[in-house]
C-alpha cells in the first residue's frame, strides 16, 4: 500500500531562529566574478543552512539582517523572516 502524502494541516513547520550568520566570498576564476555563501547557524548551532545567493541578493539580505531585530528561517519551506523592521 503507498504511503499518502501528508495533508497541509498534518505537515509540520520547522521554523528556527537564526542565531548566527557566517558570510564569505570564494574566488571562482582569477578575473571572473565570484560567488557569496551565506552560512545559516540556526538555534545556536542545532542546526545550519547555506544559501549561495547572487551578489545584489547577498546586498540585500545583509541589509535585512543588519535592519531587523531578529531573523528566522523555515527549514521545510527554505523561508528566510525577518522580524521588526523599521519602517521609516
Amino acid at each position: 500500500m503507498p504511503a499518502s502524502q501528508p495533508s497541509p494541516a498534518q505537515r509540520q513547520i520547522l521554523v528556527r531562529q537564526v542565531t548566527h550568520v557566517q558570510a564569505s566570498w570564494t574566488e571562482q576564476e582569477r578575473g571572473n566574478a565570484g560567488a557569496f555563501t551565506l552560512q545559516l547557524i540556526l538555534d545556536h548551532g542545532a542546526d545550519e543552512y547555506v544559501l549561495r545567493p547572487t551578489a545584489e541578493d547577498t546586498d540585500v539580505l545583509v541589509k535585512l539582517l543588519a535592519r531587523s531585530s531578529n531573523a528566522t528561517f523555515d527549514v521545510e519551506r527554505k523561508v528566510l523572516m525577518f522580524g521588526n523592521l523599521a519602517i521609516e
